[in-house]
């Protein structure tokens, strides 16, 4: 199964970034033992690297600039919400 978004695309919509997670979840449940980061902690780990490392490797890894019209905010909310939500 291929990772859930390919370099190049988009995810223009609310309805559009459920979709990706619903899709990131059936690969974890297919494939998670293969991942590098499979437990919650290292995944989260691994996000926080990323992030903070952002602009260069998502450059060098996605051809392009690091959007400046993300919201941070609204992921933030969102990575909270899942810990509670039910």
């Amino acid at each position: 199964m291929p990772m859930p978004l390919e370099p190049g695309a988009s995810v223009p919509s609310q309805e559009a970034f459920a979709a990706f997670l619903t899709q990131l979840t059936a690969e974890c449940r297919h494939d998670g033992a293969q991942w590098e980061n499979a437990t919650l902690e290292r995944f989260l780990e691994a996000l926080a690297a990323w992030v903070a490392s952002g602009p260069g490797w998502y450059e060098h890894h996605q051809h392009e600039p690091l959007p400046t019209d993300g919201n941070w905010t609204y992921f933030a909310h969102a990575l909270v919400a899942a810990t509670m939500y039910e």
